[in-house]
């Protein structure tokens, strides 16, 4: 009874609120899709995609209700498509298993925080076409035999490796006559393999690819004519919007004018500008 009581109260007081805050112009508060605001989720901690930094170098932008700034892929992705909207772009830095919920709230107006357009996703909320698509590839030593492969099949009878629990060292099967070595932990320790000569290359997405030749001047990256077999929901990155909104066609169009090139060139400075890069 007393936590009935409790609720009443609770509800009875928000509802005063939200009906003062009808007869005022100025809520700053206000979710509304009316007003000039692209509300976008983000964890800004998943670099290259997003991050958090101290300021605004390098076109980061201003988390909501925070000092600190957000910058990555997925930010310079939600700049043109709040420019596009016609719209004001907030950040509203949120936790990832935050994010589905607070889009369907309706505290965000998008996700765009490099989610995979996955079935079980779509169950919940609805996508827009892709905004970036990442490729697999290989880090291999620079000035060894398997810099100037164009096939994965030119790495047969090599040691290659993935990072544990991801579909990159799945992929390796694909290879054939491969040897296949133990999954590693993460890419700090697949680059120490490396230049040590335990292995000969390892699978990774892109970004990890420009990474480490970028920071370190003994590796390569090989990119494949014939390359791995893999999945949408593996590779691709869209934007999570609310089942049914009207902002889906209009993101569509949006995107649809970002061509490949321009896309490649802003995960490749998102990369490089990222905290900490190794």
């Amino acid at each position: 009874m007393r936590n009935k009581l409790s609720l009443f109260m609770v509800l009875l007081v928000l509802t005063m609120i939200l009906l003062a805050g009808c007869g005022t112009s100025n809520d700053s508060n206000s979710g509304s899709s009316e007003d000039n605001t692209f509300k976008v989720g983000l964890e800004a901690g998943y670099a290259p995609f997003n991050w958090t930094q101290n300021d605004d170098t390098n076109g980061a932008v201003k988390i909501d209700g925070s000092a600190e700034y957000a910058g990555g892929y997925d930010v310079e992705i939600a700049k043109k498509v709040a420019e596009g909207l016609g719209k004001k772009l907030v950040i509203v830095k949120t936790e990832w298993d935050g994010l589905v919920p607070a889009l369907a709230s309706g505290k965000i107006d998008a996700i765009i925080a490099g989610m995979s357009p996955t079935a079980e996703r779509k169950e919940t909320i609805d996508f827009s076409d892709n905004y970036y698509k990442s490729n697999l590839i290989m880090v291999v030593k620079k000035g060894s035999k398997y810099e100037g492969a164009t096939s994965i099949q030119d790495f047969k009878g090599a040691k290659i490796t993935a990072q544990l629990n991801t579909f990159h060292y799945s992929v390796i099967d694909q290879i054939e006559g491969v040897e296949k070595k133990t999954a590693m932990d993460n890419f700090p320790a697949m680059r120490v393999a490396l230049e040590s000569g335990i292995i000969d290359g390892y699978v990774s997405e892109r970004p990890e690819g420009v990474s480490a030749s970028t920071a370190n001047d003994k590796f390569a990256m090989v990119e494949f004519k014939d390359g791995f077999e893999t999945s949408e929901e593996d590779t691709s990155i869209a934007v999570g919007l609310q089942k049914g909104s009207d902002l889906t066609d209009k993101i569509n169009k949006i995107l649809a004018d970002i061509p490949e090139e321009e896309r490649t060139s802003i995960m490749d400075s998102a990369i490089k500008n990222q905290p900490a890069a190794e």
